[in-house]
């Protein structure tokens, strides 16, 4: 993998990551872009204890453009886009409507004394985008082994990047698919976010692994994978390094957790062998979900790293797969149980569910449960 570090015409950085030495990446961005700003904040709910990303900016930011004007395509002669370069392998660059970064100023105090009920703070952050190729019409299953190992190698080089920024705290990698998810731009794209604070799921998870191991002296995480093996119900595939099961008590339809046999804090911490088999596995993973019903299944892949400069020992990578997609015409929509109470109510059954996604494989020289190919 090789990294070109240039800039956009706003100043934005952009990072071309080739999957072999060679490409050109001196094209320039001809766009006549103002410097680019972001009017993003953060707001405190005393209710609960966390932050909100106030981002108005974004109202504006593009929204389901035709293929022939999609941003993330390769600039030709006729049209300039958010890649200078006219091919690309992968590309990493600041969002232009980044739902974080610098914004208020760090001092409110003047803002909270004129409305005693607002507390809000710059915090700072990035939020960065991450196309998997150029080719629009492909998607991250798709991709070749090499290509998808680049990807593994460019989520672990920004994890390591936005680490060392005073502003960030927490590093979250993660893919939206399908519009039925909320996603705006069609071209086979993850984003990256660098939060200033560590996030309340994480925080949560934290506590529990805390709780855990001052009691038994072991793993959370290690202990309910060791746990998940054991059962064998509920495994989907399993490797040397990776074991990937529905969770007892998922919340979503099809919901798959990623983990890693060793327990290491974030991506960056993999070993060769752990991120050559997390390339294939994953894709095998995605393919899976796209053939329970023979159409591609909306999804979110969010990665759990461990916070920048706390708790990196209690922390456990791994990643949360899942689909609203409950049935072949039917998604799972956050009424009123879910959203309000944080109470989910899952339609299809775990283990179901695993057994669907089991038999939609396997793709790949990943093993199957009970030691098959």
């Amino acid at each position: 993998m090789i990294p070109t570090t240039t800039r956009l015409a706003d100043g934005r950085e952009i990072v071309y990551f080739d999957d072999a030495p060679g490409a050109d990446r001196a094209a320039v961005d001809t766009r006549d872009l103002a410097p680019a700003t972001s009017h993003s904040e953060l707001r405190h709910d005393p209710l609960l204890g966390e932050w909100v990303v106030v981002a108005s900016h974004r109202q504006g930011r593009t929204h389901l453009p035709p293929t022939d004007a999609c941003p993330l395509c390769p600039s030709t002669a006729g049209r300039a886009t958010e890649i200078p370069s006219g091919d690309y392998d992968v590309v990493v660059f600041e969002n232009r409507f980044p739902s974080l970064g610098a914004g208020v100023a760090a001092d409110v105090d003047d803002g909270e004394l004129a409305d005693p009920a607002l507390r809000r703070w710059s915090g700072g952050g990035r939020c960065e985008v991450v196309c998997f190729t150029s080719d629009h019409g492909a998607s991250f299953g798709s991709l070749s082994d090499v290509r998808a190992r680049t990807v593994v190698e460019a989520w672990a080089q920004r994890t390591s990047a936005l680490s060392r920024r005073a502003d960030v705290a927490q590093v979250f990698v993660f893919e939206n698919r399908g519009q039925a998810i909320g996603v705006t731009l069609h071209h086979p794209h993850g984003q990256i976010y660098g939060y200033p604070f560590v996030t309340p799921r994480t925080r949560r998870m934290l506590d529990r692994a805390r709780e855990h191991e001052e009691r038994t002296g072991r793993g959370l995480l290690a202990d309910v994978l060791a746990a998940e093996v054991e059962a064998a119900r509920r495994i989907v595939t399993a490797g040397a390094h990776w074991t990937a099961y529905v969770p007892a008590a998922a919340r979503w339809p099809f919901e798959v957790h990623l983990v890693p046999h060793r327990r290491v804090p974030d991506l960056p911490a993999l070993d060769e062998a752990e991120r050559a088999e997390l390339a294939e596995v994953y894709r095998d993973l995605l393919a899976r979900f796209d053939r329970v019903f023979d159409d591609p299944l909306p999804y979110v892949a969010a990665w759990y790293q461990a916070p920048v400069a706390e708790d990196r020992d209690l922390a456990h990578l791994h990643l949360q797969l899942f689909s609203i997609q409950r049935a072949p015409d039917k998604v799972k929509f956050l009424a009123g149980s879910e959203s309000a109470m944080g109470v989910f109510i899952n339609d299809v059954a775990p283990e179901r569910a695993a057994e669907l996604l089991r038999d939609a494989g396997p793709t790949s020289s990943v093993e199957r449960p009970g030691g098959g190919r």
